[in-house]
Order: C-alpha cells, then structure tokens, then sequence
C-alpha cells in the first residue's frame, strides 16, 4: 500500500494535476483583487479556494504516509507542509494576516518544477560568497557615503543632506534611474568636476559589483548542472555494470546447462 502510494504521489501526471492547480490558485487570486469580479464571483473563489486548500492537504498527508520520517528530513516537503500548515489556520480572532499569505502557496510551483527548484538551490549555495560582495559593497557605499555627505550636503541637502540621504541618492545613482539628468547634471551645474567622484562610483557599483553577483550565480548554477551530469553517468555506468554482470551470470548459467547436457548424453 505505501509503494502504492508513493508511487501515485510520484506520477507525472498527478505532480501536473498539482502544477495546474496552483497555477489556476494564483490566477483566481489574483482575481480576487478586482472587487467586481470578487462581487460577482467571490463564492465560487472561496469555493475553489476551500477545494485547493482540500487538496494540498491530502497531499501532504499522502506523502507523509509514503515517505515517513523522510518526509521531515527533507527541507523542500517542509517548506510544503508550512505553506499548507498556514492555509489551514482560520482567518480570525487576530489571523487575519495569514488570508494575504496564502499567496506563499504559489511558492509551491518552486518544488514541483526541478529548473525552478535548482534555481533556489544555486542561490541557497552562494549565500557565502554573495555575503561577501554585498560586504564589499556595502563598505564601498559607506565610504561614498561619507564623502558624498561632506561634499555636497550644503548645496543639495535633499540629496545628500544626511548620511542615510546620501546612501539612498547613492543607491538610486547605482540603479542608474534617473542619475544623469536627475542628479548628477544638477550637481554639476554647481559642481563642474562632480562627474570625477559619481563616475567611478557608478563603474564600480553597478559594472563591477553587479557582474560579480552575476558571476557567482551562474558559476553556481554550472556547478550544480556539472553535479547533476556527473550522477547521471553515475546512474548510466551503475546501469552499464547491472547489465554486465546480469550477462556475465547469464553466461555461467547457459554453460552449467551445457555442461549437464553434455554429461546426460
């Protein structure tokens, strides 16, 4: 019955069931924002929505009946049952909030889809590294900061009449929204040679650091497609040798047979 079970939850077919299930969940949530449409249809949402939250719920208890205590041992069926632990609290007596977050339930699509799940696992692996620009990045802010604070606080204090001004002016500056026209020209206006300081801000903030992020993302992403290649030769070779010695036992039978025809005759 459990391999039954395991078996079932582990189709693609059903694991397609669950993908358009919650592909369907998000569009009627999203439907639920219109007020007309929530007027005229809102039973039919909360209906649908009960019978979604229904069977999230006998899918979780079918895979926890399958997997056991394995079920709670790997990270991405936890994520799964808090997401539907929290569609199953009552929205009242002060759990209002947890109505909105039943949109973490489109979060599920991140565990039934293996491209979106490796995605989450490579961002999951550069955590040290990413911690270490955003580090370096926020020194070099800081520094800029500073500067820009002593440079340029009396003539534009909007902009950089506090240090907290200054890093927000700076992080606008580095998403390149609206930093020519918007910022730098006025200050240079006043200040001609202003471009010598935002100029190497910009190329090392957004050119350098941004590409650094980049770069470490997708060496992780080539480091978990070289893991996933690597265990599929695994799974080939492990093949190749079942196989092998299956001929091999094969062949011992066919000559012990031989051998006993030959000494029948």
């Amino acid at each position: 019955m459990q391999n039954r079970i395991l078996n079932f939850v582990q189709d693609a077919k059903f694991q397609n069931f669950i993908i358009t299930l919650i592909i369907i969940n998000g569009i009627t949530m999203g439907m639920e924002t219109s007020k007309s449409i929530s007027h005229s249809y809102g039973s039919f949402l909360n209906l649908f929505d009960s019978f979604v939250i229904a069977v999230f719920t006998v899918e979780i208890i079918l895979r926890i009946y399958a997997h056991r205590m394995a079920f709670f041992k790997d990270a991405w069926s936890l994520f799964d049952f808090t997401i539907v632990a929290i569609s199953l609290i009552p929205a009242s007596a002060g759990f209002e909030i947890l109505r909105i977050l039943r949109v973490l339930r489109l979060f599920r699509l991140i565990t039934v889809v293996p491209q979106m799940r490796k995605v989450v696992m490579a961002l999951v692996s550069v955590i040290p590294g990413m911690a270490s620009i955003a580090g370096l990045l926020s020194l070099f802010f800081y520094i800029f900061a500073i500067m820009a604070t002593k440079l340029y606080s009396e003539g534009f204090p909007e902009w950089f009449g506090s240090l907290g001004s200054s890093f927000y002016t700076l992080f606008q500056i580095m998403t390149l929204e609206s930093w020519s026209m918007g910022i730098v020209r006025p200050v240079m206006e006043s200040n001609p040679y202003a471009w010598l300081f935002f100029i190497p801000f910009i190329f090392v903030a957004t050119f350098i650091m941004i590409n650094l992020i980049v770069a470490v993302v997708v060496d992780a992403m080539a480091e978990i497609n070289k893991k996933d290649e690597i265990k599929v030769l695994d799974e080939v070779h492990n093949h190749d040798d079942k196989i092998h010695r299956d001929m091999l036992e094969l062949k011992q039978q066919i000559n012990e047979l031989k051998g006993l025809l030959i000494a029948r005759s």
